[in-house]
């Protein structure tokens, strides 16, 4: 066998996951135009963004710039005023019920600070999306629960426990099970590590990096971690003024002559950031 044909299997999991999620990869989120306000105040404008099928696209911006609210809109959780969203193809303003209901289930979502149901334990919590969109028994959907809370780490005794009873970690993994209930193609993920410690944050960054290449998942990822952008993202886009103001690698970033981007990934915490990770 040649040395050609052994080259993709010898390189480093992450490099063949951004060869695969390249410039030529399927777009599976496309957003045009996108206009969305509150009242008189305008969140963005003329914001356009395409995301690839099987890539980590890591969004940041400053706080306050709406990248929670993109997230939301494209979701249909806020209300656009002007622009399209297409998800697989699909414009999402012309899809009757039925089939935005069969787009709904290929995506997952973990909301910032996990908002897991407070009533509810880790298995219940779980099970929400089944139930809502899946007709099976009970024993079902407690063995189909109790996988997705070991795929994200969790022990078996986990399931049984309140938020309440759970760290700050643990209920990002327990929410990330949750996201991933249906078995999604596209996960969207608002500040993951966001309250973690620097070794809890970097064993999610794992997490993700991981059930990305395992399950082949699409993942939005809004985030201010600069060690979550250089170590698991495959692009990254940047919201400024209402639009996206430059997307591309980080060494795209790291290029960049806007003065946000330059003041974020070269100031004191970001040249620790990647000198740690070099």
């Amino acid at each position: 066998m040649s040395d050609a044909a052994l080259q993709p299997a010898t390189q480093p999991p992450r490099e063949m996951a951004r060869r695969l999620a390249g410039p030529d990869a399927e777009v599976v989120i496309r957003v045009t135009d996108l206009e969305v306000g509150f009242g008189p105040k305008t969140i963005m404008k003329h914001l356009n963004l395409d995301v690839r099928r099987g890539e980590i696209l890591g969004f940041v911006g400053a706080s306050g710039t709406g990248k929670s609210v993109l997230t939301r809109a494209i979701l249909g959780l806020v209300p656009k005023r002007a622009g399209k969203i297409e998800v697989f193809g699909e414009d999402l303003d012309r899809l009757s019920r039925a089939a935005r209901k069969a787009i709904e289930q290929r995506w997952g979502v973990l909301f910032q600070q996990g908002a897991l149901f407070s009533s509810l334990t880790v298995k219940q919590n779980v099970q929400v999306p089944m139930r809502e969109y899946l007709h099976l028994s009970e024993r079902l959907l407690d063995e189909l629960a109790m996988l997705k809370i070991e795929m994200v780490g969790l022990s078996p005794d986990a399931a049984d426990k309140f938020p309440s009873d759970l760290s700050g970690g643990m209920i990002k993994r327990a929410a990330l099970a949750r996201a991933l209930a249906l078995d999604p193609d596209i996960v969207f993920l608002d500040e993951p590590t966001s309250g973690l410690d620097p070794i809890g944050a970097g064993e999610f960054d794992e997490l993700i990096s991981t059930l990305q290449q395992t399950l082949g998942l699409t993942v939005f990822m809004v985030t201010h971690d600069l060690d979550s952008l250089h170590s698991v993202c495959d692009r990254i886009a940047a919201l400024g003024e209402g639009k996206i103001i430059a997307e591309g690698t980080i060494e795209t970033m790291l290029a960049s002559t806007n003065p946000w981007l330059k003041a974020y990934f070269h100031g004191k915490r970001a040249r620790a950031a990647f000198s740690a990770g070099n």
